[in-house]
């Protein structure tokens, strides 16, 4: 039985550094697909460099994604109210999803009960509390801790299901696995037996890693929120770069992640907390010199 950890790329070189580290003991294949395309539809130019990661090149399968997806709406056809804007995300999904199904290029090689992985490239499992080999699960899900700006500031409003993954022979899609909602439904439902997305056997993994959402610079932080999913809805924040530097500075946020699709999530402000770095990953741990800028160390042992 092998493992092949997925996932999408677009700059995030020091996130992948803390990847290919922390999961190398677990994994036997690392698969990752890049657009040329950014997810508000820019023409980029590729910046993975295998050459940056050589102790893990020969783990490595690296995927490009040449074209955008069919049916895009086209966007300058688009008033850009609320349900301009709405295309305009919806665009960004089918980008997303585009890129996360090329995928299935990088497990060719996977027989069908090898395990496959999916997570964004800021999601970071956590292998060492599941047995892979005494797993009688369909699907497997882990819920992950949420940080922001740095590794150790916490975000309590959100349960993070990031990762998941299933057997080759289970996996109809990545954005299938993406999209699965994470829930064990009665074994009473009779509706799970004819559902694609209705499981009775997800196994939750509760202490299942860390989502690193946005551990960049106030710089790269402004450049990925005018290019992510919802890039129309923070550019009609009217948000600058000195309002993100003044959030880092703050330790807050403004994004509101239990607002529903219908309302507006750039509306309030939720203060982070501080963790022990102590709950960080032990290659952090072992390397607190090199990662200190991205810890945030006040009274913090």
């Amino acid at each position: 039985m092998k493992v092949f950890d997925c996932t999408t790329f677009y700059n995030e070189n020091m996130m992948l550094e803390l990847r290919f580290n922390i999961l190398d003991p677990y994994v036997d294949k690392f698969v990752i697909t890049e657009s040329k395309y950014s997810h508000s539809g820019e023409k980029k130019k590729l910046n993975f460099d295998i050459n940056k990661f050589k102790d893990f090149k020969k783990k490595i399968n690296y995927i490009v994604v040449e074209n955008e997806p069919d049916n895009l709406f086209d966007e300058n056809k688009l008033h850009l109210d609320k349900s301009g804007n709405n295309q305009i995300r919806e665009n960004s999904i089918k980008r997303i999803a585009h890129q996360r199904d090329s995928l299935i290029s990088g497990i060719e090689e996977a027989d069908e009960n090898d395990y496959i992985f999916y997570s964004d490239n800021d999601e970071i499992p956590r292998f060492e509390n599941i047995d892979l080999e005494k797993n009688n699960n369909k699907i497997l899900a882990f819920k992950q801790k949420l940080f922001y700006y740095k590794f150790n500031l916490f975000c309590d409003r959100i349960e993070w299901h990031g990762t998941r993954g299933c057997k080759k022979k289970h996996l109809k899609s990545f954005s299938w696995l993406r999209d699965l909602k994470i829930k064990n439904y009665p074994i009473y439902r009779i509706d799970t037996l004819f559902s694609d997305t209705k499981f009775t056997n997800i196994k939750i993994i509760t202490d299942g890693g860390w989502h690193f959402s946005q551990v960049k610079s106030p710089e790269d932080i402004y450049i990925k929120l005018t290019n992510h999913e919802e890039h129309a809805e923070f550019k009609d924040s009217k948000k600058t770069l000195k309002d993100i530097k003044d959030m880092v500075k703050r330790k807050v946020i403004n994004f509101d992640h239990q607002a529903k699709s219908t309302e507006y999530k750039y509306s309030k402000e939720f203060k982070l907390k501080t963790l022990s770095v102590s709950e960080m990953p032990s290659f952090i741990q072992k390397n607190l010199d090199r990662y200190s800028v991205w810890l945030d160390l006040e009274n913090n042992r």
